[in-house]
């Protein structure tokens, strides 16, 4: 079965670092395309960035400069990097491979989703 499995949340204050991987399993990891989304209120998400196969990327506005998403085929992981991180950058990040990618969704939606792990900026 696909599983979507996040490591790397956790406690930084403003400006500092994290970098959240996600390693898949079940699925054709060089046949997807990969991202990342983040709770921004009840259970909508927003969409943070994807990766295709081919290495295009797609960030949104605001992470644009400061996030940087990767992906690993040999391991079958994508990363995030998440450098200059501000308190708005607070929630919880979900690694998504969903049916389709809206900038908005419903949390662990349709498709594929991980568990989530919890990324908290202090100012």
């Amino acid at each position: 079965q696909v599983q979507l499995v996040e490591s790397g949340g956790g406690s930084v204050q403003a400006g500092g670092s994290l970098r959240l991987s996600c390693a898949g399993s079940g699925f054709i990891f060089d046949d997807t395309i990969m991202g990342w989304y983040r709770q921004v209120e009840g259970n909508e998400c927003e969409l943070v960035s994807w990766v295709k196969p081919d290495r295009n990327t797609y960030y949104e506005d605001s992470v644009k400069g400061r996030f940087a998403i990767s992906r690993d085929s040999a391991k079958s992981m994508v990363h995030l990097q998440m450098n200059s991180l501000k308190p708005e950058d607070t929630g919880v990040y979900y690694c998504a491979a969903p049916s389709f990618w809206p900038r908005r969704l419903r949390c662990r939606g349709p498709g594929n989703w991980g568990q989530g792990t919890q990324v908290t900026v202090s100012s």
